[in-house]
């Protein structure tokens, strides 16, 4: 069978269309977006208005120790969009790699790039700048100019920072009866009901499909005389241009499947939480997320105090940014969220942590339809 007739898949699918946005809430070019690209597919499970223009969509952020230094990975635009959706990298939007080095979990250094638009080969310009201190929380900062080139091509100088943008395989695999079961049930405060195996391989939700990916690799030097501290908080943030001459923040994120863990059934959840600053992650969020993990630990039995377990993995999970000490090995463990490497099981571990049990997605990174490298751009890129 092919996975595309898949009836659980197709469920997913139906569950999780886009619905119309109010567009009095929204900037009127995030309101145009809406208007043109209509219902599309859930890709990796954000929010209604992440949803609604793929370009703007971050599936997935990654850190970790690369040849030369720490590499920053932001996958955005997933095929599973449909064919129908919007490619490449939207021309009126900034794509961020923000960092928190002093623990106040408000950006002091930022990564920013612009894309132009694409030629009849889906060719783009992009252009790279650095921002430092309180000028990553101005719009109208400009920051430093780093690279300039275009999209598909291996950018920058020996001994200084590198670039690569563009279409890749995607690193990320995930179980789609496991996703929807995990996310059913922090919706409703019951168990894991997972289906019983039918005897068919399983497939990843993703396989066949294809991101853009932004691989910005920063020698650790340049990285450190930014920071001032190795140990660093990274999130991926998405921005798109208003009419009123703003920017409108679309996509945050951080930490892997929080969205679909806590929100994939929720879409008010799923856009405060791309909404609210990480500075504010723990009191807006502790309460929602300790009561929802609770629930469902509780109806699992898997702990005698459901509450205090739901505390614990709100502190894990909050404020969602993904730590990492610069140099080290990306670990994201049960143990320990040290970065993330782009062959970590991120959905089991974060599945397990969440239910307080072993809960397999019942795949490995060999789900992938191309592996990952250990060389520039580490990503498998799509011809």
């Amino acid at each position: 069978m092919m996975f595309a007739n898949d009836p659980v898949f197709q469920r997913y699918v139906r569950r999780h269309a886009s619905p119309p946005f109010r567009r009095a809430r929204l900037p009127r070019r995030v309101a145009h977006i809406s208007a043109e690209v209509g219902s599309t597919m859930s890709h990796h499970l954000d929010s209604p208005a992440a949803r609604a223009d793929a370009r703007l969509n971050i599936s997935e952020v990654y850190v970790f120790r690369g040849e030369r230094g720490t590499v920053f990975v932001m996958n955005v635009c997933s095929d599973s969009a449909g064919p129908d959706a919007p490619k490449g990298f939207h021309p009126e939007a900034r794509y961020e790699f923000q960092i928190d080095s002093t623990g106040d979990d408000v950006a002091n250094l930022a990564y920013r790039f612009a894309f132009g638009v694409a030629d009849a080969d889906g060719v783009q310009a992009l252009e790279l700048r650095k921002l430092v201190d309180q000028d990553t929380a101005d719009d109208a900062a400009e920051g430093t100019a780093l690279l300039a080139g275009v999209t598909g091509r291996a950018l920058g100088e020996e001994g200084g920072p590198r670039v690569w943008t563009g279409r890749a395989g995607d690193p990320f695999w995930m179980n789609p009866a496991v996703v929807e079961a995990v996310g059913q049930a922090f919706q409703h405060g019951t168990d894991v009901a997972v289906p019983d195996p039918d005897g068919s391989p399983v497939k990843s939700l993703f396989s066949g499909q294809k991101v853009r990916s932004i691989v910005l690799e920063v020698p650790d030097s340049d990285l450190l005389a930014d920071t001032g501290d190795k140990h660093i908080r990274v999130w991926g943030v998405t921005a798109l241009a208003t009419d009123a001459g703003g920017w409108h923040r679309i996509n945050r994120c951080g930490l892997p499947m929080v969205s679909p863990i806590f929100a994939q059934f929720d879409d008010e959840l799923a856009e405060r939480l791309n909404q609210t600053a990480p500075s504010d992650d723990v009191e807006t969020f502790t309460e929602e997320i300790a009561g929802r993990v609770a629930a469902v630990v509780g109806a699992r039995d898997t702990t005698s105090d459901p509450q205090a377990y739901g505390r614990e993995v709100a502190r894990r999970v909050l404020p969602n940014v993904l730590p990492y000490t610069v140099g080290t090995p990306a670990i994201f463990g049960f143990a320990e969220f040290n970065g993330r490497s782009l062959d970590d099981n991120a959905g089991e571990v974060m599945f397990s942590l969440a239910t307080d049990s072993a809960l397999s997605v019942q795949l490995t990174k060999d789900a992938v339809d191309a592996p990952s490298t250990s060389f520039f751009p580490y990503v498998a890129p799509a011809g």
